[in-house]
């Protein structure tokens, strides 16, 4: 039987409203037979979750034309997506992706959702993807799987906005525009790293880890989930939802709860070790396609005092940045997914496109 997907890095996840505005998202299975890992390991199947909104349309060559690709952040799943303040501003008639005008895929990266992961089974003998095993995958999805051999987007969050910043290289004439979210196309080091690393070693250094064979969820993962929850943080968000001593213990516990009660030890750990090896900063030029990176100038994760995306961009032929200011509104990283923040720039950023 499945365990619960666990919750996207750092956005509590809202279930989809009965009376969402965006068509009902069918859902999708992909089998991968005899995957090849960049570790060397292999599984005879892997199973690609997805689901996909809107229907394709063709041009006179059969091609698709009108496919959108958007990509979900460590620990998450396309449910992230499918909500009132994404899938209903973005996909709703007359919105920016407007599903009647587009043809919208979100799978499930592997080790994520309802794909297949550590903890169907395998465990720590699962093998160890990285994020250049999911961009694989999502490639042989879309072609393989879906016939789609051009993108109008390619658009995701953190860690799925690292993702876009490698499509546009390994892939750079397959898509008409990139929109990476709450991510920089550098390796992870410094305080990213570190924290990503403390968590790893909560979870692996606990005795109660027993090898990725524990019984019950160590607790370790624990002290993870605590972690997520700080590098998350929206401290005006905070302050709103916890004015008081109380009003904060009790918020604190019931976030605790939520989301041990959807997050597996196996599942985190491999998720978080997958951005080993991300950097794509060495080959920046190979990115041909308009690109629009969004950040926000409260995200703890990509901090905006570094100044590594404005440094990097200007390696990228076609590509723009924008750092949206503190407002009430913004929620750390998490204001990726709350595009009524920042879509007036994708909006302005993809009429650009069209009128050409």
């Amino acid at each position: 039987m499945r365990s619960a997907s666990v919750l996207t890095l750092l956005v509590l996840l809202s279930t989809p409203s009965q009376a969402a505005t965006y068509p009902t998202p069918a859902e999708h299975d992909f089998l991968v037979r005899d995957f090849h890992f960049a570790s060397g390991e292999t599984l005879p199947e892997v199973r690609i979750h997805y689901v996909t909104i809107g229907t394709p349309a063709r041009d006179e060559k059969g091609a698709v034309r009108n496919a959108v690709l958007i990509l979900h952040g460590t620990g998450g799943s396309s449910q992230q997506f499918l909500n009132d303040h994404f899938a209903g501003v973005l996909f709703a008639p007359g919105g920016l992706l407007d599903a009647s005008r587009y043809f919208i895929v979100i799978p499930d990266n592997v080790g994520h959702g309802h794909s297949s992961k550590p903890s169907d089974g395998l465990h720590a003998r699962f093998p160890h993807y990285a994020y250049g095993d999911m961009v694989d995958l999502q490639h042989r999805l879309l072609v393989d799987g879906l016939g789609v051999s051009h993108l109008f987007l390619v658009t995701g969050t953190s860690m799925g906005g690292m993702q876009t910043w490698m499509w546009g290289e390994r892939y750079p004439a397959m898509m008409d525009a990139l929109i990476p979210l709450a991510s920089a196309p550098t390796e992870i080091a410094g305080r990213n790293r570190i924290w990503r690393k403390m968590m790893i070693d909560d979870i692996r250094t606990d005795p109660e880890w027993l090898g990725g064979e524990y019984k019950q969820q160590p607790r370790g993962l624990v002290a993870a989930v605590q972690m997520l929850l700080i590098v998350g943080s929206a401290p005006l968000q905070w302050q709103k939802a916890a004015p008081t001593r109380d009003a904060a213990d009790l918020w604190v516990e019931n976030q605790m709860k939520a989301r041990l009660a959807t997050n597996d030890a196996n599942d985190l750990l491999y998720a978080l070790e997958a951005s080993r090896d991300y950097d794509p900063s060495s080959q920046l030029e190979r990115i041909t396609a308009p690109l629009l990176a969004i950040n926000s100038a409260d995200d703890f994760i990509n901090p905006p005092e570094l100044g590594i995306v404005e440094g990097l961009m200007k390696r990228v032929g076609h590509g723009r940045f924008v750092l949206l200011p503190i407002t009430p509104d913004t929620r750390g990283h998490g204001t990726h997914t709350w595009p009524a923040i920042w879509q007036q720039y994708a909006r302005d950023f993809l009429a650009v496109l069209s009128s050409r």
